[in-house]
């Protein structure tokens, strides 16, 4: 069978070979990409849920279903408080619980801290409690996910968005290109956080709110890079000889000039995806990112700004944010690198 990397060009090979001969971006790659995985089975690990229970002989998942607590010899028909002590009695009398490793979600409050919180980190809350008595572990595990995921949407939208606005003005040029130069330039000036104030004022923010204000302005980032790629090409003899034949100016962006433009591209998308994990950080620190309650990086940095008798919050989100930004840094150079003609490492 033949293996996937041998029908690559010459070139790709090289490019990952180059990619790979960079340690600190290969592994920074494989870290952050772990990292994401774990994090998108945060349910799996921190949850106030039991991952399984056997109640009278039926073996139920409480973390994919909601069950009523009347189903494990409860009173009423609200779903089951399974850190209720009445409830864990019941359960364990004729049956078993398997916990998470971390028996509590981004949300869950610990009455039983034994002291004012937020609490140090202990055995119960290996990183201590926020001022709400919430595990810090947890909520840093979904907050990583929620900026991961945000980053990710927003990089992906904004790069297709910024990438067909630069092919369409370098192409043409002329008006066109004058004409988006100057739109650009006027966008770009405008106040973007006493818009979002505005914007956080009239409609409760989200995360499809946030994402669709920001996406406003970061479809620019790449549109100088694109622009200049088809400026350059457009006038090369196979362009030329593309559009001599018959082929529509569609076909020729697309088949022709958008590969090497593409290339230019992917170099910048790990600097945007982490300037997009910086700006949900610096949105939630400031309280106009995502709504009260939802596991954020940047809730957290406030917290520990907040909290200075807690220095384990602000040391948790700070090392946090430093270690996720360097790892975008790291594998953006390493793509940066890898992608340059004139380094060759392997």
């Amino acid at each position: 069978m033949m293996l996937p990397w041998r029908n690559m060009t010459v070139i790709n090979q090289r490019r990952l070979a180059n990619f790979k001969a960079n340690r600190r971006g290969y592994w920074s790659l494989w870290i952050i990409a772990i990292l994401f995985v774990l994090s998108l089975m945060a349910e799996f690990i921190a949850n106030d849920r039991p991952l399984l229970l056997s109640y009278k002989g039926t073996l139920r998942a409480p973390v994919l279903f909601d069950y009523p607590e009347t189903a494990f010899g409860g009173t009423f028909e609200t779903p089951a408080n399974y850190n209720d002590p009445f409830l864990q009695n019941a359960i364990k009398a004729d049956g078993w619980m398997m916990l998470p490793l971390i028996p509590f979600s981004y949300e869950t409050l610990d009455f039983n801290l034994g002291q004012p919180a937020p609490a140090p980190p202990s055995a119960r809350h290996w990183l201590g409690t926020d001022n709400q008595g919430r595990d810090v572990l947890a909520r840093l595990i979904y907050g990583f996910r929620i900026s991961m995921l945000f980053a990710l949407a927003l990089t992906i939208v904004s790069s297709i968005i910024g990438v067909a606005a630069g092919a369409v003005q370098g192409y043409f040029g002329g008006k066109m290109d004058l004409i988006f130069q100057r739109f650009i330039e006027i966008w770009g000036g405008l106040p973007q956080l006493f818009i979002l104030i505005i914007v956080a004022s009239i409609i409760a923010p989200g995360f499809w709110t946030l994402l669709g204000v920001l996406l406003l302005f970061s479809w620019t980032a790449l549109v100088s890079v694109v622009r200049a790629e088809f400026l350059r090409a457009r006038n090369f003899d196979y362009v030329r000889a593309a559009k001599a034949l018959g082929m529509s100016d569609v076909s020729v962006m697309a088949r022709h000039i958008l590969p090497n433009a593409v290339v230019a591209t992917v170099t910048f998308l790990p600097f945007v995806l982490s300037g997009a994990v910086v700006a949900l950080t610096s949105l939630d620190f400031l309280g106009l990112g995502m709504p009260p309650g939802s596991a954020s990086l940047g809730e957290l940095l406030r917290q520990g700004k907040e909290n200075l008798q807690a220095p384990w919050l602000g040391f948790t989100g700070f090392l946090a944010i430093a270690g996720m930004l360097t790892l975008l840094v790291f594998v953006g150079e390493a793509v940066r690198d890898a992608l340059d003609p004139r380094k060759t490492f392997a």
